[in-house]
């Protein structure tokens, strides 16, 4: 038995013990749905024994799970409305730390401003599988903000939670390979975001030759559920497509053998950890094992999707006010409506230098309202400092490929000795670490005309 799955049921037992020591709530018969919710909460927060807690907690997530999706959805204006901060308490707090700011009037001041609902939600992370119903309750809040902004307030003091619950310190690295547990295995073929697992025989070509490796984090309360993974090709040089790293025919090399550590593709796996960041530590994490084993590894680089590139450039061709695309570029990427391009020869030829340069525009130069790069993919690799070093035209042939990216991928290099480098410029001043390469495909019209100008 895992030390996870132990505690997991030295919980349910608690659990059990509890509501065998607190009998029936009196009030349980006159309350119902949403009303029940509530008196349950208010108990947990009163409720001063452990195994009661955990019994209570147990009971709150076993009611919201069995609710129907409006009952959902007004709990959460619940916990907005009667548990936030007791304003009262707040007020005094204010006060007092007013007439004597000192060390212990703004512990005080600290202490009365948290909302109640975070100490509950501390409280429900208790029962067990008490984490698991509190993810899949922040996957439903998630899904209502679009349509009521007010209750960022809630989703606000979960985040601000699952960021310390979900830190690198307290996450466990495993490899996946085709030894491991059929019920993760068949996780990682449900969760793949990036290139689809269609059966088990792909999943074994990505799991079981001697040049591939995945890794993925796990968290000690969540028995056998993968946070995040990545997967990993073992090559010779820097791919350019993906039919290089997923063929099934291709020939498998010695692990000794190989030069590069390619990334092709990482997948988060819980909708509810959303805006929770682990993937850099991944990354980092799975560096030093491969460099630990692998010494003769030198390249460590990606092989990523350009998720936001055709919407883009949609609308980039969309506006003629526009003059980040040359003339010829836009004239040239308007074949682009026809949807069998890629298997006309000619016009794929044609497409292709535009298509380059169109894509090296948009990673370096495009942004969105937060002044940030527009592609999410760039936003993580970026940010963890790597540098984009090479686009990749028809890289990916997948009918997603086509109508996200117009078939276009990106390698992003994670150069050791620049990565801290990198990530500083691109955080303080949002600097995209760009290959000369890159950068030469990424002049935009007006600043190629006047360095032509200057040549002259």
């Amino acid at each position: 038995m895992s030390e996870s799955s132990f505690f997991s049921d030295l919980l349910a037992s608690i659990a059990q013990q509890g509501r065998r020591l607190l009998g029936p709530a009196p009030e349980a018969p006159r309350a119902s749905g949403l009303d029940a919710l509530r008196l349950e909460c208010e108990a947990l927060l009163e409720s001063t024994g452990e195994a009661s807690r955990i019994a209570v907690a147990r009971s709150v997530l076993d009611h919201w799970a069995a609710s129907g999706e409006e009952v959902r959805a007004a709990f959460f204006l619940v916990l907005r409305q009667d548990f936030g901060p007791d304003r009262e308490r707040l007020a005094k707090a204010v006060e007092a730390w007013g007439a004597a700011p000192t060390p212990e009037s703004e512990a005080a001041l600290h202490e009365a401003a948290e909302p109640r609902r975070q100490e509950l939600i501390r409280r429900l992370a208790l029962a067990p599988d008490g984490m698991a119903g509190l993810m899949r309750m922040r996957e439903a809040l998630l899904r209502l903000l679009p349509v009521n902004r007010s209750l960022k307030v809630v989703d606000d003091d979960f985040a601000h939670l699952f960021s310390s619950w979900f830190n690198r310190g307290f996450l466990v690295l495993r490899p996946i390979d085709w030894t491991t547990p059929a019920n993760v295995l068949e996780k990682i073929i449900r969760y793949e975001a990036v290139h689809e697992i269609r059966d088990w025989e792909e999943l074994r070509r990505r799991l079981e030759p001697p040049d591939r490796r995945c890794f993925a984090f796990f968290h000690p309360r969540l028995v056998d559920e993968p946070l995040i993974f990545v997967e990993v090709a073992l090559t010779q040089s820097m791919p350019e497509s993906v039919a290089e790293v997923l063929d099934p025919g291709r020939e498998p090399i010695r692990a000794e053998e190989a030069g590069a550590a390619v990334f092709y593709s990482i997948s988060n796996c819980q909708d509810g950890l959303r805006g929770v960041s682990f993937g850099n530590f991944l990354i980092k994490q799975v560096v030093e094992d491969l460099r630990r084993d692998l010494p003769e590894i030198a390249t460590f680089v990606t092989l990523s999707p350009v998720p936001g590139f055709a919407e883009w450039l949609s609308g980039e061709l969309a506006d003629p006010a526009s003059d980040t695309l040359a003339a010829e570029d836009r004239e040239t990427l308007a074949a682009l409506e026809d949807r069998g391009w890629m298997d006309d020869e000619p016009k794929a030829e044609a497409l292709r230098p535009a298509l380059a340069r169109a894509c090296a525009i948009y990673l370096v130069h495009a942004r969105n309202r937060r002044g940030q790069p527009a592609d999410p993919v760039a936003r993580f690799h970026l940010g963890n400092g790597a540098r984009l070093e090479r686009v990749n035209v028809m890289a990916d042939r997948s009918p997603r490929a086509e109508r996200q990216a117009h078939g276009m991928m990106v390698n992003y290099l994670y150069e050791l000795d620049e990565i801290e480098q990198n990530h500083e410029a691109y955080a303080a001043r949002g600097k995209v670490a760009a290959s000369t390469s890159v950068k030469r495909l990424a002049r935009r019209p007006k600043a190629a005309e006047k360095e032509t100008e200057a040549a002259r």
